[in-house]
């Protein structure tokens, strides 16, 4: 079926740069054996908010490179307030007026806060040495703007994401930019943190400074963004007033499908066929205690079901299951796999014993970025395919190719390194690498974070297929709709600590809300260390 033509696409006229901060004019982007920017023309103007859309692969990151000097174009041109531009490293977009932030914090772990603010830029005393009294006192009022308390002299690495993202916005804008790209911005940030980021925008607005945002997140589009650029398949789409679009009008554009298609692919539910469980616990953990983290932590898996673990930033999802995958060191607890209980629990024996962990952070915990494809796939498999040592190319070849079709993995060839590919083919890069093991229990923590609607939509049906075969599936979701269309039960953490498990008929959004409300502590009651480092 042809692409639709719900809204008449808009291109940006080339000659037109009143108002113009920022430009890309056809601007062309190819590597072995794919196109990712063919021909892509679009513009940013001073004081708005561009939202910019399309599924993984569409050249979104692609463009943001191109912006800000990461790469070079093939064809076409840049401009800079109506006049040409050529970046040859971030440098010098940076010289130039263009700060980005990227939705893996791309800051120095091991320095403090106040150093990563002011790299490359720090306040000197009169004998040339750096004024670290000063710096660290512009640190301080620089981020009780953004509402972050936290002491500048922190090394960044002892901070939660949320907060490391906090800062990585507060440099973004404490430099004199024209234009501040964020990608994904607040996929790691608490709802506190969100409306402080939104109030940030707004004075961006109001300064004259141009926002590109980039994310797949539909209420934040519509609530801040002006107009709207759609990319498919690393091609312009449309560009127009983002009020002109209803939702299902951007997403039928974003897939190159008719609106009745989306509709029917956009509602996909991982329980809405209602599978039914079979009521034999295959993982069974009991009070699972890690000090400060974990507090007497008890859950069931049962094969053929979809478990939901909810909860607000730092309730201890994530570590619960790291604890599951033996990644965190438990001061007590006994988990137990199909009657079998672990005396040992370590991310080996866990992996013996059937358990594959999909952790929140692809890029710093999953992928190796500068491996291919093939050998991401079967990085965890190579045991069980080596023979003396030796490892048979036609196995990995076989494997490699059965998940490549079935998870739809879009790539050059098997070859290309996975650090080329968008975030939702990456993250079914590291799927497929699990799934190769054929484990009885998959954990999925944040599985769909940071990927776009397209993509999002392929890994819901998958895990929903995933269950009907059998296997036993922990998610982990900030997303309450996912959390309530995909899960068959829902157990809700609070403080490290379980707050209550919904099932049946309460696997709903009010029942959801009700116990995270109810479990939620109040702002008297909040620790300043956990305001700090909500992560």
């Amino acid at each position: 079926m042809a692409p639709p033509e719900a809204v008449p696409q808009v291109p940006e006229a080339a000659g037109d740069t009143a108002a113009t901060v920022l430009e890309a004019r056809s601007v062309s982007k190819r590597f072995p054996g794919v196109v990712a920017l063919d021909d892509v023309t679009f513009s940013l103007r001073a004081g708005e908010t561009h939202a910019l859309v399309g599924e993984n692969g569409a050249g979104k990151s692609t463009l943001i490179k191109v912006l800000t000097g990461v790469y070079r174009p093939d064809g076409g041109e840049l401009r800079m307030t109506g006049e040409p531009v050529r970046f040859s490293r971030p440098f010098e977009a940076q010289q130039a007026g263009i700060s980005t932030i990227y939705q893996e914090v791309n800051l120095v772990p091991l320095m403090s806060v106040a150093r990563n603010i002011f790299l490359g830029r720090e306040p000197r005393n009169r004998f040339g040495l750096i004024d670290f009294a000063r710096m660290h006192r512009e640190t301080g009022d620089l981020l009780d703007g953004f509402g972050v308390r936290v002491d500048p002299r922190r090394p960044l690495h002892t901070l939660g994401v949320g907060t490391q993202q906090m800062v990585a916005l507060a440099r973004a804008v404490s430099v004199n930019a024209q234009v501040v790209i964020m990608d994904e911005p607040t996929s790691s940030l608490e709802p506190r943190e969100v409306e402080t980021l939104f109030r940030v925008i707004e004075r961006l607005r109001g300064q004259g400074i141009a926002v590109l945002y980039v994310s797949h997140r539909m209420d934040e589009l519509y609530r801040i963004c002006d107009r709207v650029t759609v990319l498919r398949d690393g091609r312009h789409i449309h560009t127009g007033d983002l009020a002109d679009l209803d939702r299902m009008q951007l997403v039928s554009m974003m897939l190159g499908r008719d609106l009745s298609e989306v509709r029917r692919s956009g509602v996909t539910s991982f329980a809405a066929e209602g599978h039914e469980a079979a009521r034999t616990p295959v993982l069974t953990a009991t009070g699972l205690s890690s000090r400060l983290q974990l507090h007497d932590i008890s859950v069931s898996l049962y094969a053929g079901e979809v478990l939901g673990l909810g909860g607000l930033l730092g309730s201890g999802r994530s570590e619960t299951a790291k604890a599951l995958s033996g990644a965190l060191p438990l001061d007590k607890g006994e988990l137990t796999v199909d009657g079998t209980t672990l005396k040992r629990l370590t991310p080996a024996a866990a992996i013996r014993a059937g358990i594959s962990l999909l952790p929140e952070d692809r890029k710093a915990e999953g992928i190796v970025p500068g491996l291919s494809v093939r050998e991401n796939i079967v990085l965890a498999a190579m045991p069980r395919l080596s023979r003396a040592g030796v490892v048979s190319r036609a196995k990995q070849d076989r494997i490699v190719d059965i998940f490549m079709k079935r998870l739809r993995i879009k790539a050059s060839s098997p070859e290309q390194k996975v650090g080329e590919l968008s975030g939702g083919n990456q993250q079914k890069v590291l799927l497929a690498r699990w799934l190769c093991l054929e484990p009885k229990v998959l954990l999925l923590d944040e599985p769909t974070r940071g990927i776009d609607v397209g993509a999002k939509a392929e890994v819901q049906s998958l895990i929903d297929d995933l269950a009907r075969e059998g296997l036993a599936v922990l998610l982990i979701s900030s997303d309450i709709e996912e959390l309530i269309e995909g899960a068959d039960r829902i157990v809700v953490l609070r403080g490290g600590a379980v707050a209550g498990e919904l099932s049946g008929d309460d696997v709903a959004e009010d029942r959801l809300l009700e116990v995270l409300a109810d479990h939620a502590p109040q702002p008297a009651d909040r620790d300043p260390a956990a305001q700090e480092d909500p992560r």
